[in-house]
């Protein structure tokens, strides 16, 4: 008898020391503190809540143990004849209804104050797209896109023989690669100690803007408007996701949220609008072609590249390829429509509404000169912006069409 005892305490020991190995990174498991006061309180709440749930665990199943020891057959116990006790049916329900009540009440009150953005000293509109965001500075008129860094994004392309070191030599992943594929070519820069609101929508799809050490979390859906806000206490970098299934590159929508003190965040806004004005200003200019192509290389490997991949070969029954296309190699008016206005019932969006009018010049002469489209054809900016105004007055009336009637356009600024 006491040579089983022992076997059996032995046994319990063991199986209570395989949890030691999970303790001891409980940080990585567990919910983050945070750097807002309602991340802080929604870690509290979490962990009230999951100390009572332990404690209701440990109640349970040492009940049962217990009668399962002290009642088993062997020790000649006789089991209770009785079928029913209203006063253990009263027990199990208002014992239940009690914690329930005791948790709801904290809970409502830390939710009721995460949507509470009265007060709010400014607003962001995010916008979510496939596979990128929009921010707006309604304050401020800044306006930018935001995506998986393009050094990333062509690392990736590579799958799992991605060399790191050669990818990214002289920068130090610290083991688990912890910024790989979290990288972004824009972050969302915002002051410290000042309540910001977040306005969140989508264009496409719906999306979710997550950043988990501010407690925000919000689904972004085509046609509404969402809201909820975060005071950040503490400069740092903090890293979100999106976090709704949105399409094949779901996991490759980061969020990168750098929080400054006020003077930095002021001169950053200020250099934003004047690189906003001299981006604008570039659609006004005559571009060389070696100039746009080499600029179109960039902006395809940013935002083409995922889908239509490295060589543009594309992925056979799910993303056209632009080598040899009859898109990339045809008709310049109906590149210039696809590009700008995308394809209804498939995964092309339109780039009118993310790229500028020298991005997407440059893109487009790029395609039709990469990839063995040897067409030799230029798209100036301002062929771009004549067709954006079109758009505008015409509401997108067979504009293509209109693209090849321009021959002032066609000899200096348009296609050449």
């Amino acid at each position: 008898m006491t040579s089983s005892v022992s076997r059996w305490a032995l046994l319990s020991l063991v199986l209570l020391m395989l949890p030691l190995g999970a303790w001891a990174d409980w940080g990585a498991l567990n919910m983050p503190r945070g750097v807002t006061q309602i991340s802080n309180e929604v870690y509290t709440l979490h962990m009230r809540i999951f100390y009572v749930c332990v404690a209701i665990g440990v109640a349970v199943f040492g009940v049962m143990i217990v009668s399962m020891y002290l009642h088993r057959k062997s020790r000649g116990v006789k089991p209770a004849d009785f079928h029913e006790s209203t006063t253990v049916e009263i027990v199990w329900t208002v014992v239940p209804l009690i914690i329930l009540i005791a948790m709801a009440i904290p809970a409502a009150r830390v939710l009721i104050k995460m949507e509470d953005f009265s007060d709010s000293e400014m607003s962001i509109k995010v916008t979510g797209y496939q596979w990128r965001w929009q921010y707006e500075y309604l304050d401020s008129g800044v306006s930018f896109y935001s995506q998986l860094d393009a050094a990333h994004n062509q690392a990736r392309q590579q799958g799992a023989d991605v060399d790191l070191a050669k990818a990214f030599p002289g920068t130090s992943f610290h083991g688990e690669e912890d910024v790989y594929l979290r990288q972004v070519d824009n972050e969302l820069v915002v002051p410290v100690g000042k309540k910001i609101r977040f306005l969140h929508t989508a264009a496409d799809v719906i999306h979710s803007w997550w950043v988990e050490d501010l407690a925000v979390k919000k689904d972004a859906i085509p046609g509404f408007i969402n809201e909820n806000w975060a005071l950040i206490e503490k400069p740092g970098i903090y890293r979100g996701k999106c976090a709704e299934l949105c399409g094949r590159d779901h996991g490759f929508m980061p969020i990168v949220v750098r929080a400054v003190p006020q003077e930095e965040f002021d001169t950053w806004i200020a250099d934003k609008k004047v690189a906003m004005a001299a981006n604008a200003a570039q659609a006004d200019r005559q571009w060389a072609h070696q100039q746009l192509v080499a600029n179109g290389k960039q902006v395809y490997e940013a935002n083409c590249m995922s889908c239509h991949q490295a060589e543009g070969q594309g992925i056979p029954g799910m993303f056209p390829a632009i080598a040899g296309s009859d898109v990339a190699t045809g008709n310049i008016d109906t590149h210039v429509d696809t590009v700008m206005n995308g394809v209804a019932g498939t995964m092309m969006s339109k780039f009118s509404q993310v790229l500028s009018d020298a991005d997407i010049a440059a893109v487009i002469t790029y395609q039709r000169n990469a990839f063995g489209n040897d067409t030799g054809d230029t798209v100036q900016p301002l062929h771009i912006k004549s067709l954006r105004m079109g758009l505008s007055t015409d509401k997108g009336a067979d504009l293509p069409g209109k693209v090849a009637s321009m021959p002032a356009l066609n000899s200096n600024t348009g296609v050449n």
